[in-house]
């Protein structure tokens, strides 16, 4: 039978509100899955990665697509933990549409105001599920009037609970005046429902008129208003973004979940009537007969089949054997072999059309982000714009011989994750790691040994302190040493004055009358800057201060440019002395998000970090405090965040500036640099 549309619909919200289980509900009663999955059972369709089964919880984007009453339906399951909020946001560039999951306990929570901001971006037609409406303590309406304050948009609710907590049995539709209970059976609505249905029809008349001026005529004029009148003008709302819905349930009960499909279904736009794609100033429709556009969201590393991209079909349509163009790379792609996903399940298909979403395998070049296109476009839509890494750990491999394999597998690793990455640093010799959190690190590199075979030790990195000069000075530098034939001789005498932080090392020249030979001042140079390189006070580099040679003399016979270099040196550590060198430790700019209850704890915590704090504002229900730690006070922080706000805090951190370290600081680190070098 023909295809009656395609709905792209993904699931999103706070780690724990039971997105993964509504997604697994949604499957099965569907069918397109025989037996409803669980999490807690290791039965899934969309967490079983070795990881995700391990630590019960989403970790990766998860996809299924399947058919129900013949409508193509992508289903998208995003993890909730911040540490993977890489994998939440591509799940955002996917979808058509997205659903907010709220935990009826738990409430409002950090991840659920930062992923709505996301969906907001990009105007995606949303609806809210309130779930875990069996809960101790659960409250739907409470709930619904805590939505009303994080959106800009009309909340319009569909379905209301039927009893509370334990008694929850069921939801009532608004719309159809009917009551559901488990797996979508009918049921009666109790007597005392069925006046908050009566009011809730108001709410969605009253939303409707909002939107449009007929219907807004007719609410004001005192017309009676019919149902069938508003279902359009919703529609037509949700679409531009203006109104949003809200359903009940419980998806471990298989409670509402019915009433979700029907609702994505019935309201939530099919992926031809969305709105044409703006690329180059060009507008392309998203049907079949356009030009194929498509976008790559997601790529990951498959056991057999090695690196399979998630495309997003945008416009047009491929098959298998068409030859497209990577307009974000320049350079062709020959579609070889194309898959249908449903969670670990891939099965072959010939052609993706406008819509659709498949995995493709054996491309040479492509990756998250990039844009394949018909030979006709030549642009690229925007690169996903993802979060910087926060936090960095040393790594050691632990059999020797190994350093080749451990950056093999980290590259490919970091084709996955655009959020994890890698380098050495030759500074403090350490092969870094950088990624959103610890839990995040701790994830990669147990991929690393999983699908690569080779293990780390995990270590603290090296800080990179500075030192500098407090005050001006100068000082002579004379080498002088007679041996057998010519002798060496080399003298010359350096100031050096502090500068502003940022301002590096100026080295300035003032050499009158020929006191030092022209050809030996980039000698003088080379031996001031490879001096201020090793450091004086505990072997860090010296920076912000300028160094002038002014005044010297040489010998015609006896100078050579290494004696000037060892002159400049020793000029350089005579300065030291007397223009009190200072240890300058790196200072972050750290942003922290968490619900105000965690306020106290926090601060009081970045106090004992010898943190500054800069300043607190609201962001809706969560609290933004802005600080300024220093780097070194901040090792696991993200373990201690999630600690103090049960996981309901994130965190977002970038270097700031140098800043002089205090006295007992400076004394501990000049004590343990020669334990580091031993």
């Amino acid at each position: 039978m023909a295809i009656k549309g395609i709905r792209t619909i993904g699931f999103f919200g706070h780690a724990g509100s039971g997105k993964t289980t509504i997604a697994d509900a949604f499957l099965f009663l569907a069918g397109a899955n025989t037996r409803f999955g669980k999490v807690s059972e290791k039965t899934s369709a969309f967490d079983c990665d070795p990881e995700e089964m391990e630590r019960a919880c989403s970790l990766n984007l998860g996809l299924a697509t399947f058919d129900y009453k013949n409508i193509i339906i992508n289903l998208i399951d995003t993890p909730g933990y911040s540490d993977f909020i890489g994998e939440a946001i591509s799940g955002v560039q996917a979808v058509d549409c997205a659903v907010m999951v709220i935990d009826a306990v738990a409430g409002i929570e950090v991840g659920t105001e930062r992923l709505l901001k996301k969906i907001d971006e990009k105007n995606l037609p949303l609806i809210f599920f309130i779930n875990k409406l069996k809960k101790e303590d659960a409250d739907y309406y409470k709930i619904f009037s805590a939505i009303s304050e994080i959106t800009k948009r009309s909340i319009v609710p569909l379905t209301i609970p039927i009893g509370e907590a334990e008694k929850f049995s069921g939801v009532a539709d608004i719309i159809k005046n009917k009551g559901f209970g488990a797996k979508g059976k009918e049921e009666e609505i109790p007597a005392q429902i069925k006046e908050k249905v009566s009011q809730y029809t108001d709410k969605i008349i009253e939303a409707a008129a909002d939107t449009d001026e007929a219907l807004m005529n007719k609410y004001i004029e005192g017309q009676k208003i019919e149902m069938s009148e508003c279902l359009d003008v919703m529609k037509k709302g949700i679409t531009e973004g203006k109104v949003a819905l809200c359903l009940a349930g419980d998806a471990l009960e298989l409670i509402g979940i019915q009433n979700l499909i029907d609702t994505v279904i019935e309201f939530m736009p099919q992926s031809d009537l969305l709105p044409d794609i703006e690329i180059d100033s060009q507008k392309i429709k998203r049907s079949d007969d356009s030009p194929f556009l498509g976008y790559v969201f997601k790529t990951t590393v498959e056991p057999h089949v090695g690196e399979l991209c998630y495309l997003k079909v945008l416009s047009g349509s491929i098959k298998s054997g068409d030859i497209v163009k990577n307009s974000t790379k320049s350079s062709d792609e020959k579609i070889n072999q194309i898959f249908s996903i449903k969670g670990k399940e891939k099965k072959e298909t010939s052609q993706l059309t406008s819509g659709m979403i498949g995995g493709l395998v054996k491309l040479k070049n492509t990756h998250t982000s990039d844009t394949l296109v018909a030979s006709n476009i030549k642009a690229s839509l925007p690169k996903i714009e993802f979060p910087a890494p926060s936090i960095s750990m040393a790594i050691v491999p632990k059999a020797k011989g190994d350093e080749e394999k451990v950056a093999s597998g980290l590259a490919r690793l970091r084709d996955e994750d655009p959020t994890f990455t890698f380098a050495f640093d030759p500074e403090i010799k350490q092969l870094i790691i950088s990624g959103i959190g610890e839990l995040h690190l701790a994830v990669i590199l147990s991929r690393l040994e999983r699908k690569y075979g080779v293990s780390v030790d995990l270590t603290k990195p090296r800080m990179k302190y500075r030192e500098t000069f407090t005050k001006k000075s100068k000082a002579q530098g004379k080498y002088k040493k007679q041996t057998g034939g010519h002798g060496q001789y080399g003298d010359c005498w350096l100031r050096v004055e502090p500068l502003e932080r940022g301002a590096g090392v100026e080295f300035v020249n003032k050499i009158v009358g020929g006191k030092i030979p022209s050809r030996y001042i980039p000698s003088v140079e080379k031996g001031v800057k490879e001096t201020l390189q090793k450091g004086i006070l505990a072997g860090y580099p010296i920076t912000d201060i300028k160094v002038e040679v002014f005044e010297g003399s040489y010998h015609p016979v006896d100078s050579s440019d290494i004696a000037f270099k060892i002159a400049a040196s020793m000029a350089i550590k005579s300065n030291a002395e007397k223009g009190g060198v200072v240890l300058l430790e790196p200072i972050s700019e750290v942003e922290i998000f968490i619900p105000e209850a965690f306020m106290g704890d926090v601060m009081g915590d970045l106090n004992s970090r010898r943190g500054k704090i800069m300043g607190m504002e609201g962001e809706g229900k969560i609290q933004k405090i802005k600080a300024l730690v220093p780097e070194a006070e901040m090792y696991k922080y993200s373990t201690s965040l999630r600690s103090m706000t049960q996981g309901r805090g994130y965190f977002n951190m970038k270097f700031h500036h140098l800043e002089e370290a205090p006295k007992e600081i400076i004394k501990r680190i000049v004590e343990e640099k020669p334990k580091e070098e031993k």
